[in-house]
C-alpha cells in the first residue's frame, strides 16, 4: 500500500469518501499511526473527516480525535453526536478526554458524561473539568498504579495485574498510606525479586518528588526537565495522591512555551494562531509594529536635534545603520542567552551576579574589538582620522550599553511576571536603536572641533 502522505494518495482517499468505497478507506488506513491519519483528516473537509472516522476502529478514532488541537477539535465535535463522543471517551486518558469536552458548550458536555457507562471515568472527568488547564491538575491523567503499604508482594502484584487494565504505560508504582496519602513509590524490579509474604513497607522507596495541582504548568515542565522523570504524580494540599503527568503532557508545554517566546521575540502577542482571522491576526502584530514606528519616530527627532552637526559634517549620517544594527544586534544577542539561562532556571542566587559580570567582560572584549576593526578600517579606506575616532568611540559605548540593557532587561521584565522573551524583539531592539542614536550623536557633538579640522 503506497503511503498515505502523499498528494496521490489524497486524490484517492476523497474519491473513496465520495464513491463511499469503505474497504479502500480501512485497508489503506490499516497499521498506520493515528497522528499521520490525523495529518491526511487536517486536508478534508469536517464531514470527509467524520466519514473516515466512523470507519475506523474506536481506538484509532479515540487518539485522533485526543491529538487534534483546540479549534480543530471544536470544529469537529460541531459534527458529532453526544453518543458517539461518549462511545469514544473510554478509549481515551482521563486528561485527554477531560480536554477534548472543556472547551464544549456545557450543555454537550453533560449530555456525553450522562451516556458514559463507566461511572469510575464520568468522576475522573467530571474531577478533571473542575481544573484550571494551566495548572498540574488540569494536565494529570487519573490512570496510575498504585499500592498501599500495608500490601505484601502478593498482594501488590495482583493488583498490578487488575489496575494495568486501565493504565496504558506503567512508569512508576506510587506507594500511599490508608488515607491516600503519597508515600513513596516502589519499581516492578523490587517487586519482583522481593520474597512473596514481603510488605511494601519494607522496600518501597521514599525519594519522591511530587506536585501539587494547583502549580503552574511551566513549573510541572521545569521539574520534569531538572530530574529527567518520566512522570511526576500529583497531589492535593494533604498530600493526597489525585493522579499523574506524564511526559508526552509536559512535550506539549514545552512547545507551547517555545512557540510563545518565538511569537514574543518576533513582536507577536500569545496567542496568535497561523490561521487566524484578519482582524485577529492585526490585533496579535500590530501593537508591536506601531512600538516600532513610534521609535522610528522618536529617532528622527533625536537626530534631528542634532541637525546643525549634520549640516556641518554630513558624513555622520552615512554611520547610523552601522549604529543602529551593531546595537540591536548585541542586544538581542545577550537578552536571548539571558532568556534561555531562565528558562533553564540557572539565573538564580550567586549565579546571576556571576552571569552578569560575564556578561560585561564579553561585552568588553566585544565593544574593544568591533571598535578597533571599525577605527582600522575607516583609516585604511582613507577617512579622516576624526571621524573613524568618533564612530568607534560611539561603537564601543553602544555595544556595552547595548549589553548591559540586553542583559537586565529580561531579568526586570522575569521579576514582574512578564515574559522575558518580549526583551529579544521590537522592545529592545527599538530601545538599543534610539539609545545608539543618542549615543552616537552626543559623541560627535562632543568631538565636533576634532571631526570640523579634518576634511570629509
Amino acid at each position: 500500500m503506497q503511503p498515505i502522505n502523499t498528494r496521490e494518495y489524497l486524490e484517492k482517499l476523497e474519491a473513496a469518501i465520495e464513491e463511499q468505497n469503505v474497504a479502500f478507506i480501512r485497508e489503506s488506513m490499516e497499521d498506520v499511526h493515528p497522528a499521520d491519519i490525523s495529518q491526511v483528516l487536517d486536508e478534508l473537509n469536517t464531514p470527509q473527516s467524520k466519514y473516515v472516522i466512523d470507519l475506523l476502529p474506536p481506538e484509532v478514532s479515540a487518539e485522533i480525535l485526543s491529538n487534534l488541537d483546540e479549534e480543530t477539535t471544536r470544529r469537529f465535535l460541531r459534527v458529532f453526536e453526544s453518543a458517539e463522543i461518549a462511545a469514544l471517551v473510554p478509549y481515551m486518558d482521563s486528561d485527554d478526554a477531560a480536554d477534548l469536552l472543556d472547551h464544549q458548550p456545557v450543555r454537550f458536555r453533560e449530555e456525553v458524561i450522562a451516556l458514559i457507562d463507566d461511572r469510575e471515568t464520568a468522576e475522573h472527568i467530571i474531577e478533571l473539568l473542575h481544573y484550571d488547564e494551566d495548572c498540574a491538575g488540569g494536565l494529570m491523567a487519573k490512570e496510575l498504579i498504585k499500592a498501599y503499604d500495608t500490601w505484601n508482594v502478593v498482594q501488590t502484584i495482583e493488583e498490578i495485574r487488575r489496575q494495568a487494565e486501565n493504565v496504558e504505560k506503567i512508569h512508576t508504582i506510587y506507594v500511599v498510606d490508608s488515607q491516600e496519602r503519597l508515600l513513596g513509590k516502589v519499581s516492578i524490579k523490587r517487586i519482583l525479586l522481593a520474597k512473596a509474604n514481603t510488605r511494601i513497607a519494607d522496600i518501597f522507596d521514599r525519594d519522591l518528588i511530587s506536585v501539587e495541582s494547583y502549580r503552574d504548568k511551566e513549573e510541572v515542565s521545569d521539574l520534569m526537565q531538572k530530574y529527567d522523570l518520566e512522570a511526576i504524580p500529583v497531589v492535593n494540599i494533604q498530600n493526597r495522591l489525585l493522579g499523574r503527568i506524564t511526559i508526552d503532557d509536559i512535550v506539549d508545554v514545552i512547545t507551547e512555551k517555545a512557540e510563545e517566546d518565538i511569537a514574543a521575540m518576533s513582536g507577536i502577542s500569545a496567542g496568535a494562531e497561523e490561521d487566524d482571522g484578519v482582524f485577529r491576526s492585526v490585533r496579535a502584530r500590530l501593537p508591536w509594529l506601531l512600538i516600532g514606528m513610534a521609535g522610528g519616530l522618536i529617532g528622527a527627532q533625536l537626530m534631528g536635534l542634532f541637525e546643525g552637526d549634520l549640516k556641518e559634517i554630513t558624513a555622520l549620517a552615512l554611520f547610523t545603520p552601522l549604529i543602529t544594527a551593531t546595537g540591536g544586534n548585541v542586544g538581542i544577542q545577550n537578552s536571548t542567552v539571558v532568556v534561555q539561562s531562565l528558562g533553564r532556571d540557572v539565573f538564580s542566587g550567586n549565579k546571576r551576579t556571576e552571569k552578569i559580570i560575564r556578561a560585561l567582560g564579553i561585552a568588553v572584549v566585544n565593544a574593544i574589538t568591533i571598535s578597533l576593526i571599525v577605527f582600522v578600517f575607516f583609516l585604511l579606506y582613507g577617512r579622516p582620522f576624526g571621524l573613524a575616532l568618533v564612530v568607534s568611540i560611539a561603537l564601543f559605548s553602544v555595544v556595552i550599553l547595548a549589553s548591559i540593557t540586553g542583559t537586565v532587561t529580561p531579568l526586570v521584565l522575569d521579576r514582574y511576571g512578564v515574559n522575558p522573551a518580549l526583551a529579544s524583539g521590537p522592545f529592545i531592539t527599538t530601545a538599543n536603536d534610539l539609545l545608539g542614536l543618542t549615543v552616537y550623536f552626543s559623541v560627535a557633538h562632543w568631538l565636533r572641533p576634532l571631526l570640523a579640522s579634518g576634511p570629509f
